[in-house]
């Protein structure tokens, strides 16, 4: 027994199995925002563990990453650094720039950092009136939340 089947229905056949395996395949494809960084020449470290989405306009470089809550913690025993629940600014090749909702303490003032770039082997960090540079492999590994990068100790103590 041959079933017909309408020449419309066949076209929406076809197009429901398009759609499908298209979202099936972007689902596959999502990035983390730690990938992402990678793709635009980043190290993973300069977000810490915890973030829970992002979204970015490949168009335009504009993002926004969330965290699950407020961020905060010591670099070096000398550097705090403090990331909000949400972080935005834009991204291109090697430079993050408007950024907004990552600070460092410096004294006793929190100076919000506006600008990030890769030059060489080093990542410029920039407050607007001043900047500091670091080696990209400080940034191999993403600081924990409370703790930085130096868990363990901080754990031996407690």
């Amino acid at each position: 027994m041959v079933v017909a089947i309408s020449p419309s229905r066949a076209i929406l056949a076809t197009l429901v199995a398009v759609l499908v395996s298209v979202a099936v395949a972007a689902s596959n494809d999502t990035l983390t925002a730690y990938e992402v960084l990678e793709e635009y020449g980043f190290p993973i470290g300069l977000l810490p563990e915890g973030v829970v989405s992002y979204e970015l306009n490949s168009s335009t470089g504009k993002f926004s990453v969330y965290l699950n809550g407020t961020c905060t913690f010591s670099l070096e025993g000398s550097y705090d650094i403090k990331y909000k629940s949400t972080v935005t600014g834009y991204i291109s090749s090697k430079k993050l720039y408007s950024l907004s909702g990552i600070s460092v303490k410096v004294l006793f003032f929190w100076l919000s950092i506006v600008e990030v770039t890769v030059e060489g082997d080093d990542l410029d960090f920039s407050v607007g009136i001043a900047s500091a540079s670091f080696p990209v492999s400080n940034f191999a590994v993403c600081p924990q939340c409370g703790c930085g990068l130096d868990c363990v100790s901080l754990a031996a103590v407690e």
